[in-house]
This record gives structure tokens, sequence and C-alpha cells, in this order.
């Protein structure tokens, strides 16, 4: 499984002091596997928004120290600024970027809540997906009569808070937290230089769309309702907002768009409205930037896509879907996309691949396992050949999507091809997984034991480094075992030219399981409770024998085939 990831934005009402800005991000830096992305201060405002990412555990302590640090630096006596605010830490909202559902980002929030609550005397409101009743789930309704207001506010059992008592922090105000989608600012170059033509493809896709006027023109008498108000003629796009400016710099009109919610109108939705609409008004779409950063799902959506437009197999890797989704939508036309720096997965990884295995090369690989050096060792090795094995299957899935003649099976054999990419990356990062389990019962085994505490922390540390190192191989068993489906797919219906590929990819998974197996098996001594010993022997035992019954079905296909 991908690991979770989830990015947090709290906005300080501190904009001016360089000082607390920085004491407040050593603060959230400061909680292990919390990766700061964007400090954003505004002087005029008097506030920072903070952007961080991390898994579910280190955002919500990572907000936490921040949140901390800054009811003791900041006094909201003292506080002026532009911008509407309530408290010290003003608003903290939870996104998930890639693997991490609603539930849990609910969660996140939840757990902040309470904690700041409690531990920090802060009363806490839970605001958008987090929100504990309607009423709540607009933040501007929360803020409304800001920090003066709300030594009053809180006395209405209305406005009771969802955690911390209901009586109001001079010193610190209150807080927001809540869980929203992620938000992307994206814009569409066009080649004019006239924001009326800018604006009237904006007014196409936007979910507002634009005023009815009784003779269709913009300048037109408008429509008026029962009511009074005027009438609406929606865009093509839900959760897009959009206006058309002039940017100097570049010399164009643009489409400048918010999209509120990339899952359900996702990047390339938004440009090929702009491209539909373009085109019908004798104008042309040239090209598009990101501003800011996107989650990786973004741009690999938006190059399957794009390939499937081209009737291509969408089974090819995360790097080169990202490759399609740059030159399809004119990413780079204004200046240079860099994945490394514009996905936060890719920036994130950036930052922590001095270290993996990953980044080898095949040569560097092998003679890092021939050394003597006990890791990389048969587990990772045991991914890797895995890893491969699926590869081989995935490749004859896309070997067969694009044979002549079989036109009609592309969509089949490219759902195959995608099972297999996903697959592929989870088996790879197994490799480091298992590699780094290994280095954490070598790290626990070098604990201290001198004293009575030191040496029950060195129990503990070395039960807990033996249980891991038996979980991931028994992950790697798991994840490899899935690969059968596709072998005995591409075996039954794949290229029969490629039947000598789906055998050697067998051959690969099944010594993938069996070596993991070996690697369980001598991690189980260390593990001093039976229970859970048996319960990873139980599960071991399981997936051999299933991984015996189903390769020798395949492999009795392939004998079969080869003749």
């Amino acid at each position: 499984m991908m690991q979770k990831l989830i990015e947090c934005v709290p906005n300080f009402s501190e904009g001016r002091d360089a000082n607390i800005i920085r004491q407040i991000t050593d603060a959230i830096e400061s909680a292990e596997g919390a990766s700061l992305l964007d400090v954003d201060p505004g002087a005029t405002t008097n506030r920072t928004v903070v952007t961080f990412v991390g898994t579910p555990e280190a955002a919500v302590e990572g907000a936490f120290r921040g949140i901390q640090k800054a009811a003791e630096l900041i006094d909201m006596r003292k506080h002026k600024g532009a911008h509407p605010r309530m408290g010290a830490t003003d608003v903290c909202p939870f996104i998930p970027v890639s693997n991490v559902t609603w539930e849990e980002a609910i969660i996140c929030a939840k757990q902040l809540g309470q904690r700041v609550g409690e531990e920090l005397k802060i009363p806490v409101y839970l605001y958008e997906k987090a929100a504990s009743n309607p009423l709540r789930v607009n933040l501007a309704t929360i803020r409304a009569g800001e920090y003066e207001g709300f030594s009053e506010k809180i006395k209405d059992p209305a406005w009771k808070p969802d955690f911390g008592r209901a009586s109001f922090n001079q010193k610190s105000g209150v807080t927001a937290i809540g869980a929203r989608a992620f938000l992307v600012a994206y814009n569409v170059n066009l080649n004019t230089k006239t924001v009326r033509r800018a604006n009237s493809v904006a007014f196409d896709v936007r979910e507002n769309g634009r005023v009815k006027t009784e003779d269709g023109t913009p300048t037109g008498k408008p429509v008026l309702d029962a009511n009074g108000e005027p009438v609406r003629i929606p865009g093509l796009l839900k959760h897009v907002k959009a206006i058309g400016w002039y940017v100097e710099e570049y010399g164009i009109a643009q489409v400048s768009i918010n999209l509120t919610n990339i899952d359900e109108t996702p990047l390339h939705a938004a440009f090929d409205a702009c491209n539909e609409s373009a085109n019908k008004r004798g104008l042309r779409v040239t090209g598009s930037e990101i501003v800011g950063m996107v989650p990786q799902k973004s741009l690999v959506d938006a190059g399957r896509y794009f390939l499937r437009k081209q009737n291509l197999s969408e089974g090819v890797a995360e790097e080169e879907l990202i490759e399609v989704a740059i030159r399809s939508m004119g990413l780079s036309e204004l200046k240079p996309f860099n994945p490394q720096e514009k996905i936060i997965e890719l920036k994130m990884e950036s930052a922590a691949s001095k270290k993996s295995l990953l980044k080898l090369n095949l040569r560097q690989f092998c003679n890092e396992t021939l050394s003597d050096s006990p890791a990389p060792g048969g587990g990772s090795v045991a991914a890797l050949i895995g890893a491969l094995g699926v590869s081989l299957g995935g490749m004859v899935a896309n070997l067969s999507a694009g044979k002549r003649g079989w036109e009609n099976q592309l969509s089949y054999f490219s759902a195959w091809a995608v099972k297999a990419q996903g697959l592929k990356d989870e088996m790879l990062l197994l490799v480091d997984e298992d590699t780094a389990a290994f280095n954490k019962v070598m790290a626990a085994f070098a604990l201290p034991k001198g004293s009575a505490a030191e040496k029950s922390a060195h129990t503990a540390a070395i039960q807990s480094a033996n249980k891991e190192a038996a979980e991931v191989p028994l992950r790697v068993m798991e994840t490899a075992s899935k690969a059968y489906e596709l072998l005995a797919e591409m075996a039954n219906k794949g290229n029969p030219a490629s039947i000598s590929d789906v055998g050697v990819g067998l051959l690969a998974v099944h010594a993938c399981i069996e070596g993991a197996a070996m690697n369980v098996r001598i991690n189980l001594p260390g593990i001093k409770d039976e229970a859970l010993k048996s319960a990873l022997l139980a599960r071991l035992d399981k997936l051999r024998t299933e991984s015996e019954s189903k390769f020798k079905a395949i492999h009795q296909i392939v004998e079969g085939k080869l003749g």
C-alpha cells in the first residue's frame, strides 16, 4: 500500500515578525515525518499561511506543535490585520493528498481539536467536512464577529465549542479545525490579449456561469426571476470558479481558475472545457500553468485521460503518465514544469530518496547486495523479483492492448496493465521497507541496557522490530499473490507470442513468495508473543498453499501453449 499522505494548512495571526513565524514553523518541523512545503506571510493581513504534509499521525502532531507555539508567542489582544481572524491559529484544515479517506481526515481534525481544547485550553470549532452540525460547515459563519465578538458569541449555547470550555481565551482566541478538499489554482493560456474574450471562456466553464440577458448578449438587459434576482445560465463544470485576466509578464490573457474539488472536476476536465469553449469562439488554448503544488494523482489521472483519448493503453509508468499530462496540457509553455517541485509526493520523495535502494541502477543494486553488508538481503531481493514478475505480466497486457486486429480488446488489456502498474509500485516500495525493517532490528539490539528501564526499553524495541521484520515479508507475499490473477489472464487471453514472458513472470512471482516466506520464518523465533507468532504462521501457511495451487495451474497453461 502506498504511503498515506495528508496536507495541513494552518493560518497563523502573525505576518510581520519573521522570528515568531520561524519559531512556529520550526515547531511544526520538529514533529517526525512532517515536511514543510510553503510559508506565505502577509504584512498587510498580518497573517501567515503555512503548508506542510505528512502521514496522518505526523500531520496531527506537527499541527499541534505549531498551534502550541502560536499560543505561546501571539497575543490576540494586540493583533491588527486586514484579514478576518478569530485566533492566534485562525484555521487549521486537513486535506487528503494520497491514500487518505475523508473519514481519516475527519479523525485527524477531531484528534487535533481534542488536544488543542484540553491541553491548550483554546476553544475549537470543527468546520467543513468535519463540522458537527450544518451551521458550522461554512468557515465564514463561525468566524462572524471575529476575535472581538467571540467573548459574547461563545456564551450562546448555539456556539458552544466542539472541544474546550465555553470560556473565551483572551490571549489565543478560538480556532477552527476541519477537513476540506484540495484546492488547485490553475490558469489556462489563450492566444489573445483581450480580457473580455478570456472572460467569455471563463463564464462558459465556471459553475456560476453568466447572467442571462434578454437579447443573449453580455451587455443586454438581465432576465430577472420572481424575486427580482438575475437569472443565471450555469457553466459546464461543477466546483469551478473562473475569471479572465491579462498577465503583463507573459503578454497574454488567461482563464484564471480555482478548482475546489479535483475529485469531481479534475484538471484535465477544466483544460478540455476551456479548449472546447475557446475553439467555438475562434480562440486557441496554447497551454496552461499550475499555481502552487498538486497531488500526484491529478497529473496521473490526466495522463491516463489523454492516452485514453488516443486509444492507447493507460498501463504505463506513472512517470510517463505525468509527462503525457505535461505535454497534453502545455504545462511548460510559460516556464519549465518540474514535477519534483510541483508535485507534492515527488517533492517529498526527492528529499527522502538518498537512502532508497530504488535510486540505484541494476549494477549498483547488485553490488550493494553482494557486499559484506547484510542489507539489502533476501527480503528486498524477493520483493524486487516479485516486482519484475508483475512487470512482465503488465508488459504482456500492454503488448496485447496494442496488437493489430485486437483493437476491440484495448480497454480490457489496458485495465490489466493499469493493475500491473499499481502492483509493481507496491512491490517496489516493499524493497525499501524490508531493508528498513531489518535496520530497525539492528538498531534495537544496539540500544543501551544498563539500567532496568533501559533493559525494558531494549526488550520492547527488539520485540517491536522483530514483529515488523516478519510483517513486511508477509505483505510481500500478500501483494505478490495478487499477480497470479493477472498472469492467469495473460496466459489464457494474452498475445500468444508473449507466452514465454508470462512463464518467466510466473516463476518470478512464485520465487518471490517462497523467498519472502523464508524471511518470515527466520524472524518468527525472535517474537515472544506466542499468539502473534501462531497468527503470523497461519497467514504464511495459507498464502503458500494458495500460491502453490495457483502457480501449478497457470504453469500448466504456459507449458501447454509452449508445446
